[in-house]
């Protein structure tokens, strides 16, 4: 089959209408997937791009070929393979002297590594891309390539949190795409840009600005796509703001129709948890409960997602054809010795990470001793300190003070070191954390009386069962959070739940009583260990 019949062929398959053969050759076959159509049958779209990769005569179709696959491989949600594909891409650009495509290249890799986390990665090709840019000469390319690039600076600004510089890049990039306005495809993303600065705004707690560019984004995006479902959610989650709970709702189920039958995980993680926020703040537990599972398992999929793609190895590396023996050793060689020089730049960072977050945990546990010997030395707390949600019974659980000597007439002292150890197994499991806690309830569980047990722990553990049990609980959520840096990602009405707590003021009022910080200051402080060999100031959050 010759080479024309085979791009006639491609574009059948990809439903691109025939007129625009006309307008756009090759090229534009390899735009990016957020502006072009997503071709419906995936496997035959592959088939035939490896078919074009395997007739291509010269470096410059090949790297469109090659690109053109990452493309239909990003569609399908597989990053491994579509970072490879345009990696090998990446790997020709030395030998062709084209300007647009280096700049498309570049700018396709940047976006992928940004999607899995990647973003000094992504920033390396953004500017590379940004560079090559200058030099295209065809304006409407020039201005398309720079806006795009200068979206992807502006996602990098806002990850570092320099929200005022990622708007600088934005109004770049609109100034890029405005300078061809009548181009129309120009549109979804020039919506994005809007988009981009509505998120801006809304972290910026301003509100008005927000919804403005919110709107601005709506009104030029004709079909659902993710940006659409992403200003829905930011318009959403400014009616959750101003607790205006009716308007909240409308456009939330929009964005949720759209992420639910959406392959980013960034809009259904982004959606379920504005969606959770909604239900918590209308009072509705059983549904708010609901979309935190789906956060959480949004949550989980992204971080997979990108742990997956961050050991990614050389074997790994997707094959473009069986066939194809013209590939060079000595590209096939650069590609290795790239995969493996990032291996070894993950593998160090991931060691280096571990030893800092085996330090801070040992200041962590120093301090959390220091607080612990501080909290037993103290006057045990009064029933008025009502922060939490276990229900113990009218008993005098402070009636063996640390002052005053066992009472022989209450129990034996087989009875007392008996108590002792089945409370020491209690404290190993996490028994504790069961919502229905009480003083009857661990006395039922320890085959013992309520007496008893109050006396026990008060003698023994310095605290009524109340303390005695916020403790245990708190202890846990710390270890949990210490440990496991997913916890940190939860909500604290997640958190509560997973420790017992019945709301999350209960477990924000403990865990504040047993550590001095509050649950969010206490997760930024954790969050802090990258930067364990400087003086790190903690602020206390109010």
């Amino acid at each position: 089959m010759s080479r024309s019949m085979l791009k006639l062929l491609f574009l059948f398959i990809t439903a691109v209408p025939i007129w625009a053969q006309k307008k756009y050759g090759f090229d534009q076959i390899c735009e990016r997937t957020s502006i072009q159509s997503v071709p419906k049958d995936i496997p035959k779209a592959l088939k035939t791009a490896d078919s074009l990769y395997g007739s291509a005569q010269i470096p410059l179709d090949k790297v469109k070929s090659l690109l053109l696959s990452a493309d239909l491989y990003h569609a399908a949600g597989e990053f491994k393979k579509s970072i490879c594909y345009a990696e090998n891409a990446h790997s020709l650009l030395n030998q062709i002297d084209n300007a647009e495509w280096f700049s498309r290249v570049n700018e396709f890799l940047a976006k992928e590594y940004r999607l899995v986390g990647l973003h000094e990665r992504s920033k390396k090709y953004t500017l590379q891309g940004i560079e090559a840019s200058k030099h295209i000469t065809d304006s409407h390319t020039k201005a398309e390539m720079l806006g795009l690039l200068n979206q992807e600076m502006a996602y990098y600004e806002m990850e570092q949190g320099s929200y005022m510089d990622a708007v600088k890049y934005i109004k770049i990039s609109l100034n890029s795409f405005g300078k061809d306005d009548t181009i129309e495809e120009n549109d979804r993303a020039v919506a994005a840009s809007y988009q981009i600065l509505g998120d801006i705004y809304f972290r910026l707690k301003d509100y008005a600005v927000s919804e403005n560019y919110y709107r601005k984004a709506e009104s030029m995006l004709k079909e659902k796509c993710c940006v659409l479902g992403l200003v829905y959610n930011g318009l959403g989650g400014i009616r959750l703001k101003q607790k205006n709970w009716e308007d909240a709702e409308i456009y939330l189920k929009k964005a949720e129709n759209m992420a639910d039958s959406s392959r980013s995980l960034k809009l259904k993680k982004a959606v379920y948890s504005n969606i959770n926020d909604y239900y918590e703040g209308t009072g509705d537990n059983f549904k708010a409960a609901l979309y935190a599972v789906k956060y959480v398992k949004a949550y989980d999929s992204l971080t997979a997602r990108n742990r997956e793609f961050a050991i990614i190895a050389p074997e790994n590396l997707a094959k473009p054809n069986k066939k194809n023996t013209q590939i060079s050793i000595v590209k096939n060689t650069a590609i290795i010795v790239l995969l493996i020089s990032l291996f070894g730049i993950v593998a160090f960072f991931k060691v280096k990470q571990k030893k800092q977050r085996s330090k801070f945990r040992n200041i962590i546990r120093t301090q959390l001793q220091m607080i612990s010997s501080h909290s037993e030395s103290l006057p045990v707390k009064t029933e008025e300190d009502d922060f939490s949600n276990i229900s113990v019974e009218e008993v005098d659980d402070r009636a063996g003070g640390p002052d005053k000597k066992r009472n022989e007439s209450l129990m034996t002292s087989e009875t007392e070191s008996k108590l002792l150890e089945l409370l020491e197994e209690f404290e190993k499991g996490d028994l504790y954390n069961n919502k229905n806690m009480s003083l009857s309830f661990l006395a039922a569980e320890l085959n013992t009386n309520t007496k008893y047990l109050s006396y026990v722990i008060n003698q023994h553990k310095s605290a009524d069962v109340k303390t005695y049990v916020n403790r245990l609980r708190i202890n846990y959520i710390i270890d949990k959070l210490i440990k496991d840096e997913k916890y940190r990602q939860y909500k604290i009405s997640i958190l509560a739940d997973e420790c017992g707590f019945s709301s999350h003021s209960k477990f924000a009022s403990v865990f504040k009583a047993v550590t001095d910080f509050s649950p969010s200051a206490y997760i930024k402080y954790l969050d802090a260990e990258n930067q364990s060999d400087k003086n790190v100031h903690f602020t206390e959050n109010n």
